[in-house]
């Protein structure tokens, strides 16, 4: 199988980490509107499956001219590409595959393609990152266990195993892209009605093996297409873990319109807009650099099978690799794509169209093939049986 990664950045660069180490992928392209940058990556994996790019994918010829080699498409760019990299898939009949991004409704732009995807027969699949993306697989997977779903309860977060002050944390993906969703409002269904919540509010009190007690509070987008799949839930809701007082923290920010997007004051004569102005201030403050990240992850899935109350749990903690200084977040999200496009290219996912990870990616087969990466995620069920009083 031969399988294209757009994007050189950190989870390009470890989604291509793994598909050299498989054996049953012949040949990985990387491109990047940077060849060099491409190239350095290339250098630094060393692998003879492994060919450097440059592909300017604003530009639909050059990223069709590209992707029609391969059998798969992993796209790790920036969620603003995702729309064309599906539109250009579709047009020269490739499977691809994005990290998501639920912001701006793109990943509904890409989920309306469906009839079109279908009848190129190719296969595309949104939101595979951490979250959205496997919660969303861990969530599909519990719900097949059982007979009536009623809730999905979700807690994600990455964070620094030893924080810092101010914020006591360190960004493991883009800081635009936290901006966002601690701006926008979360989606999410209480008592069977589809709502939306202030991103930041709620905040609760969650503990891990070695972590705790810990924070957890709305953010938007990570309930991502669950909401769409599983109309009929009670409850589904997603929070985002972080040190405490980090929410209150940053609530403050966003009133203050810190983080907002198309804002702008006029300074001095010039329009500047704060958001640009503090995400350059935050930079050297939350930048990861040499520090130990740890992805948290809990999934819970309730509902009735055969007739009793029960709970599919599912947890993961995962730790930065010290051998290959890879984080803890780029484990878990590059894993977790390059193991749904070898999926895709090898048989196992049949079906054409798009569809979310939750209806197409085989939860069993993923829990395995993450655990011979050393992402472990541990599964546990409690089941409470009805009584019922004469």
């Amino acid at each position: 199988m031969k399988i294209g990664v757009l994007g050189a950045g950190l989870m390009g660069k470890e989604a291509a980490r793994d598909l050299v180490l498989s054996e049953s992928v012949s040949a990985v392209g990387l491109a990047d509107i940077d060849r060099n940058r491409a190239q350095y990556v290339c250098d630094q994996l060393q692998s003879t499956k492994l060919t450097a790019y440059q592909v300017n994918a604003t530009d639909a010829i050059d990223l069709a001219t590209y992707m029609k080699q391969f059998d798969v498409i992993i796209n790790a760019l920036f969620y603003s590409f995702n729309e064309i990299v599906a539109k250009t898939a579709i047009e020269v009949g490739v499977h691809a595959i994005d990290l998501g991004g639920h912001i701006g409704h793109m990943t509904d732009k890409v989920l309306a393609m469906k009839e079109a995807a279908k009848n190129a027969n190719v296969t595309l699949i949104p939101d595979l990152g951490v979250a959205p993306g496997m919660i969303n697989i861990l969530s599909g997977y519990g719900v097949s266990k059982l007979d009536h779903a009623e809730e999905i309860k979700l807690y994600v977060g990455g964070i620094p195993v030893k924080p810092e002050p101010p914020l006591e944390y360190n960004h493991v993906f883009s800081m635009e892209g936290v901006f966002d969703h601690y701006t926008d409002p979360s989606l999410i269904i209480r008592n069977g009605m589809k709502l939306e919540v202030p991103s930041l509010s709620e905040v609760e009190t969650v503990y891990f093996d070695r972590f705790g007690p810990l924070e957890a509070f709305h953010t938007s987008g990570g309930t991502s297409t669950l909401s769409i799949s599983y109309p009929h839930l009670k409850t589904l809701e997603y929070k985002t873990i972080r040190y405490p007082g980090h929410a209150e923290k940053f609530k403050l920010l966003v009133d203050l319109n810190l983080t907002k997007l198309d804002y702008q004051v006029e300074i001095n004569g010039q329009k500047v807009c704060p958001r640009d102005v503090f995400l350059k201030v935050l930079d050297p403050i939350v930048e990861l650099e040499d520090k130990k990240d740890v992805v948290l992850l809990r999934v819970i899935v309730a509902g009735e099978k055969s007739g009793t109350t029960t709970n599919h749990i599912y947890e993961m903690i995962t730790y930065k690799d010290e051998q290959t200084n890879v984080t803890a977040m780029a484990r878990a999200t590059a894993n977790t794509i390059s193991v749904v496009a070898q999926m895709i290219a090898g048989g196992t996912i049949t079906k054409r169209g798009v569809y979310p990870p939750e209806q197409i990616v085989p939860g069993e087969e993923y829990i395995q093939e993450m655990k011979r990466r050393g992402v472990y995620i541990a599964e546990y069920d409690e089941v409470k049986e009805e009584r019922v009083t004469l």
